[in-house]
C-alpha cells in the first residue's frame, strides 16, 4: 500500500496568504498613488531650480562684454547645469509635447522668461536623459543651457520603495507571529482530537478568540461524555463477561457427570462456543478505557509464537519470514489479529500459510488459505461487526461474526491497513500492511 500525501496550505498559510495579498496590493496601490505625486513634486521642483538659475546666469550674462561672456558661461556651469553662450543662433526647434508642463511651471516661477523665447528638449530619452534648451539675452545672443536628468524620480521611487519594504516586512512577520499564536489553540484541538480515539483524555484551557474558546469548550464536554460513556461501558462489559464466564464455569463442571459421551461432547462444544463468544465480544467492545501502549517488539517472534501454538494443536500453519523484525507496534492487539486470521483461515480452509515481508518502506503480514474465497461485492461487508457470510463460506458458521472486524480496530490502531484478495489459484488472502518508522528500517 502506497499512501500519498497530498499537501496544503492549511488554516496559517492561507490566512497568510490573504494577509500578504493585502499587504502586496495596499504596497502597490500606495507605490503607484506617491509615484505619480512625488513625479508632479519632483517636475515643479526641478522647474523651479532652473527658474532660478537660468535668471541669475541671464543676469550675469548680460552684465558682461560679449568678449568674457563665454569664459562666464564656464563659470556658471555646475554638475548639475551646463551654460554656455553664442553670439547668433539657428531659430530654436519645436517644443517636445513631454516638456511643454515643464515650460510652464518654469515661466510660472519666473515671468521674465516668457519674452526671452525660452525653448525646451529632452535629448537621449532613457533613465540617464538631459533636458537642453536656450533662451535669448536682450541683445539677440543666446544662453544655452543643459540640465542632467538622471532619473532622479525613479531613483527617489525606488529609495522610496526600499525603506517602504522594511515597515511591509515588518508587518508580515508580526501578522505571522500573530496568526500562529491566535491559531495555537486549534493546533492543540487537533492533536487532542487524534488523541480521542486512542483513549487518552485531554483537557485543553479555554484559550483564544471568543469563538475558538466556545469551540474548545464545547470539544472538552464532548471529551468528557465520552470518556464516561467508555468508563461505563467497560464496567458495564466487565460485570457480563464476570457473570456470564460463571454459570459457564458451573455448566464445565457438571459436564463432568453426563455418562452419555455424545451428550457431553455435544455439550462441551455448546459451552466451547459459548465461551468463545462472549470472549470475542468482549475484545469487540472492551479496550477503548486502557489502550495498549506502543511498544518495540519483535513482530517476526510475535507471529512465530502465534504459528506454534496453532501448530502444537495439529494444525497445518507455517510460518515464511525473516527471522528477527523489530518494530513499534502493539504487540497484545497485533498478535490477537494475527490469531483471528488464522482462526478465519482454518475455519473456512485445511491450511494457513503465514508469511512476513519487507516491502519497501511497508511491512506486510499475509495470511493465505485454502478456502472457498469471498464475492467481490461481499469483501467490504465482512469487516462490518456481526457480518455473517454463511454462502460465501460453505461451513458451518460460529461466533458472532466479529473476528474480523476485531482485526479491523487492531489494525486501525497500528495506523496500518488490512486488505482481502480472493487469489487466483483459489482461497482467500489476508493482508496487513503496516508503515514502517524510519528507526526501523535498515
Amino acid at each position: 500500500m502506497k499512501r500519498h500525501m497530498h499537501g496544503s496550505l492549511g488554516l496559517v498559510g492561507r490566512l497568510f496568504a490573504i494577509l500578504l495579498l493585502t499587504v502586496t496590493l495596499e504596497f502597490a496601490v500606495g507605490t503607484l498613488i506617491y509615484e505619480r505625486a512625488s513625479q508632479i513634486s519632483l517636475q515643479d521642483d526641478e522647474a523651479r531650480r532652473l527658474a532660478e538659475h537660468l535668471v541669475i546666469a541671464r543676469k550675469l550674462l548680460t552684465e558682461q562684454p560679449p568678449g568674457e561672456r563665454r569664459a562666464m558661461g564656464v563659470r556658471l556651469t555646475t554638475d548639475r547645469y551646463d551654460v554656455h553662450w553664442s553670439a547668433a543662433s539657428p531659430p530654436p526647434p519645436p517644443l517636445s509635447p513631454e516638456l511643454e508642463r515643464m515650460r510652464q511651471q518654469i515661466v510660472a516661477w519666473e515671468p521674465t522668461l516668457e519674452r526671452s523665447r525660452l525653448w525646451l528638449r529632452l535629448t537621449s530619452p532613457s533613465r540617464h536623459s538631459e533636458i537642453n534648451g536656450g533662451l535669448q539675452l536682450p541683445d539677440g545672443s543666446w544662453l544655452y543651457f543643459g540640465m542632467h536628468h538622471s532619473g532622479g524620480k525613479w531613483a527617489f521611487t525606488i529609495g522610496w520603495m526600499g525603506l517602504a519594504l522594511i515597515p511591509v516586512l515588518a508587518l508580515l512577520i508580526a501578522g505571522w507571529i500573530l496568526i500562529r499564536r491566535t491559531l495555537a489553540p486549534l493546533r492543540e484541538l487537533t492533536r487532542a482530537t487524534e488523541k480521542i480515539g486512542l483513549g487518552a483524555e485531554v483537557i485543553l484551557p479555554e484559550a483564544g478568540t471568543s469563538d475558538v474558546r466556545d469551540l474548545i469548550r464545547a470539544f472538552n464536554a464532548m471529551q468528557t461524555r465520552i470518556h464516561r460513556l467508555i468508563n461505563e461501558r467497560t464496567e458495564t462489559l466487565a460485570a457480563v463477561g464476570h457473570d456470564l464466564r460463571t454459570p459457564l464455569s458451573r455448566l464445565q463442571l457438571r459436564l463432568e457427570t453426563v455418562q452419555q459421551d455424545d451428550v457431553r461432547e455435544a455439550m462441551d462444544g455448546d459451552l466451547e462456543e459459548m465461551g468463545a463468544m462472549i470472549e470475542s465480544l468482549l475484545d469487540f467492545l472492551g479496550g477503548e478505557k486502557n489502550p495498549e501502549p506502543l511498544v518495540r517488539a519483535d513482530l517476526a517472534v510475535t507471529i512465530t509464537t502465534v504459528v506454534d501454538a496453532f501448530q502444537d494443536h495439529g494444525q497445518d500453519v507455517d510460518y515464511r519470514g525473516p527471522d528477527h523484525l523489530e518494530m513499534e507496534i502493539h504487540a497484545l492487539s497485533l498478535r490477537r489479529a494475527i490469531r483471528n486470521l488464522i482462526e478465519n483461515a482454518l475455519h473456512y480452509g485445511q491450511r494457513a500459510r503465514v508469511s512476513l515481508l519487507r516491502v519497501g518502506d511497508e511491512v506486510l503480514i499475509r495470511i493465505d488459505d485454502d478456502g472457498p474465497g469471498i464475492p467481490r461485492d461481499q469483501i467490504g461487508e465482512v469487516l462490518k461487526p456481526f457480518a455473517r457470510l454463511d454462502t460465501a463460506r460453505q461451513r458451518n458458521t460460529r461466533g458472532l461474526g466479529l473476528g474480523l472486524a476485531i482485526v479491523q480496530k487492531a489494525v486501525e490502531l497500528e495506523r496500518a491497513q488490512l486488505t482481502l484478495i480472493n487469489r487466483p489459484e483459489g482461497g482467500l488472502r489476508a493482508e496487513i500492511c503496516l508503515p514502517r518508522p524510519k528507526s526501523s528500517r535498515r
